[in-house]
């Protein structure tokens, strides 16, 4: 392949369908120019737009979507970018382009976008190129200077202790707070459960008793009454037959005491007696 084959390679960047081109008044300021001046009755033309890469050449291209025709050609060389192609102060969707017929006369033209997505990808389009030109100019001067290719390695830096070098740390014991579940049931870091303390049962005073007294001519009343003091005649009659020791005692020693003479009979007294 020569090398004006390898020049007229072209690569497409980006194709919008549908551009607007405007004309656009002069430069009221040295600030930029604003879309907001531009009319609608200013514009002029309609079409498609792509971006081209030729080598280090990137061409915007005006063209009738039916037939191809050129419209007109935007040509940015390397670092011109700024000066071919510049944003509109009031908006993201509109640019500014210088165009050339290829004679040396230029002129500049409005150039604005349906979608500002279609906007961004024109920018994006333009800043690959760049970024691909540059990339191509470091590789062939990596290549023909012997001076870039040489990779100087550092040495890496040791970072381990030396003979005797020690390191110390200090490390802040944290209290415990004694919060915690653990803690709520008594076993805590120490080791040590602690009692857990119960409250005493109600006393009979606490009891509920009825507010109201039973009516005096209650018979269900009259007959509880009666019972209850029957049974507080009967009651101590019982408890003195049960609670007379001497009587229990005699008839316990009786039933244990052989029927001898009484010589053994005090004998075995007094040793019960010790017992």
């Amino acid at each position: 392949m020569s090398f004006d084959e390898e020049d007229s390679i072209e690569h497409t960047l980006l194709v919008v369908r549908e551009v607007s081109v405007f004309k656009i008044p002069p430069r009221s300021t040295s600030g930029g120019y604003k879309c907001g001046e531009w009319l609608q009755s200013d514009k002029i033309w309609s079409g498609r737009l792509r971006v081209v890469s030729c080598k280090d050449r990137c061409e915007i291209r005006l063209e009738d979507p039916n037939s191809g025709e050129l419209f007109a050609a935007c040509f940015i060389h390397p670092g011109q970018r700024e000066s071919s192609v510049e944003p509109a102060l009031d908006s993201s969707r509109y640019f500014v382009l210088k165009i050339e017929d290829g004679n040396g006369k230029h002129a500049f033209i409005g150039l604005g976008f349906n979608e500002r997505n279609e906007a961004f990808d024109f920018n994006v389009a333009l800043s690959d190129h760049e970024k691909h030109v540059r990339r191509e100019n470091e590789k062939e001067t990596g290549e023909t200077s012997d001076s870039d290719s040489h990779i100087d390695i550092h040495p890496a830096v040791n970072h381990r202790l030396k003979e005797g070098e020690t390191i110390r740390i200090n490390v802040k014991h944290k209290p415990s707070s004694g919060t915690g579940m653990l803690s709520a049931a008594g076993l805590s870091g120490s080791g040590k459960p602690k009692t857990l303390s119960l409250a005493p049962p109600p006393s009979g005073a606490g009891k509920i008793r009825s507010p109201l007294p039973p009516p005096p001519n209650d018979p269900v009343a009259a007959r509880l009454a009666s019972t209850s003091q029957g049974v507080d005649q009967r009651a101590p009659k019982e408890n003195m037959k049960q609670t007379n020791p001497s009587t229990y005692f005699s008839q316990l020693e009786r039933s244990h005491l052989p029927a001898t003479g009484s010589g053994s009979t005090k004998t075995t007294a007094s040793g019960w007696a010790a017992f």
